[in-house]
């Protein structure tokens, strides 16, 4: 059979009949590439990946023992639809216990199949074609990719050091204000590890009141933060009016293969999610969700232990590019470290990009890391990198210090 005529049938937010033939490499793919072409010239030689952005260990114990026990049951076996009761009560007493933030669970709370899922949807709630969404970069894109699907534009606000990587709502015209719909926020921040202050809090939501946005504040990583108490959107006033709040159970309980998190806030938008999501979805697996409650209630416990690890981890990480002569802060939450790269080696070499850097890293430290050139030369390093237990955690990063303290850097 003649497939010839798909060519014209894609739809043009794919690129129409363009769609496949576009050879540009994306970061990620070359990353890989680059990771297999080291691999094997260097066949003896360990690669530390200090760029895989997910928990390195399993689910806890009891969680995945809680699973196994659930998935037994005939009762779980049907369809979730938009989430089970008993996991939203237990979104409730955790929203209440670790931000205290008071939620209906039936008005204020919708579970999602993870909150990359989430993303993908809420735009389908808001966006009309001509519409705007204000993305920060560098940044996770996919609320931004689906509002250009839908016909919608974005704009992106940078996050700088400048500005201690919060967006700057002064850069927006009137007439960006105006036509954008949705805010969309991530603290503590993938890739810089910047953590909200109540401060930052007050001023987005007092812009998206005065502008009627939406804020969608992307928080999988808010109980990892290593610089005071987790902090929540909802502890301030007026939040409620203007935002809803997507939470994760992969960063702060290693569930990422689970797919599992929850859309919560402003009821009318919540319900909106849950309308578009009924017709998109049938609910994660109950079994899931209620080994998901086991980690909820064991939450104390839980997500301390993960956030010492990576903290830990990140401190340590910080010190040796600090020796070496990078100018490092430690970040204040989340996984991750963002680390503006040297402009080259006194040898010679010259980097001129992330990207060229950690290239470079990998093919010859054999060293990965992620490039984010979105608004300055910067690379990511990771706390999840692989390690079997504590003395393994100091052999990969006395390794990673050995491999960098070889070259002389030129900053």
């Amino acid at each position: 059979m003649n497939n010839s005529f798909l060519q014209e049938n894609f739809s043009d937010r794919l690129g129409g009949n363009q769609f496949g033939k576009d050879t540009t490499v994306y970061k990620f793919e070359k990353i890989k590439r680059a990771k297999r072409e080291a691999m094997n010239n260097h066949p003896n030689t360990e690669l530390i990946d200090v760029g895989v952005g997910e928990p390195d260990d399993m689910a806890f114990p009891e969680v995945v023992t809680s699973l196994a026990e659930e998935a037994a049951k005939w009762e779980n076996r049907i369809y979730a639809d938009n989430g089970i009761d008993e996991f939203r009560n237990a979104i409730k007493l955790y929203m209440k216990d670790l931000y205290n933030v008071d939620l209906d669970a039936q008005k204020h709370i919708c579970h999602s199949i993870g909150s990359k899922s989430a993303l993908t949807l809420i735009p389908t709630c808001f966006i009309n074609p001509g519409d705007l969404s204000i993305m920060t970069i560098p940044g996770y894109p996919v609320m931004g990719t689906w509002t250009k699907y839908l016909g919608g534009d974005v704009v992106n606000l940078q996050l700088t050091e400048k500005n201690n990587f919060f967006p700057d709502f002064g850069n927006l015209s009137t007439d960006q204000a105006k036509k954008a719909k949705l805010l969309y926020l991530n603290y503590p921040n993938n890739p810089t590890g910047t953590a909200a202050t109540e401060a930052f809090y007050k001023k987005a939501v007092e812009f998206a009141l005065e502008n009627e946005i939406l804020i969608v504040s992307d928080a999988p990583y808010a109980a990892l933060n290593f610089k005071g108490k987790p902090l929540s959107i909802f502890s301030i006033p007026g939040a409620m009016d203007t935002a809803i709040e997507l939470h994760s159970m992969s960063k702060g309980f290693n569930m990422t293969g689970w797919r599992l998190g929850w859309v919560c806030g402003n009821a009318l938008a919540v319900n909106a999610f849950a309308h578009v999501k009924d017709n998109a979805d049938s609910g994660q697996f109950a079994a899931i969700q209620k080994a998901a409650i086991k980690a909820l209630e064991n939450h104390a416990e839980i997500t301390p232990k993960i956030c010492e690890k990576y903290n830990r981890r990140l401190t340590t990480l910080t010190r040796i590019l600090n020796e070496i002569g990078f100018n490092t802060k430690e970040p204040e939450g989340s996984f991750f470290l963002y680390v503006k790269i040297p402009i080259g080696t006194s040898n010679g070499i010259r980097f001129d990009s992330g990207e060229a850097f950690s290239q470079w890293l990998i093919k010859e430290k054999l060293i990965s890391t992620v490039p984010w050139d979105d608004a300055g030369p910067y690379i990511r390093f990771s706390a999840t990198f692989i390690a079997k237990d504590r003395e393994d955690e100091r052999r990969v990063l006395d390794e990673l210090k050995n491999r960098l303290q070889d070259e002389s850097f030129v900053f």
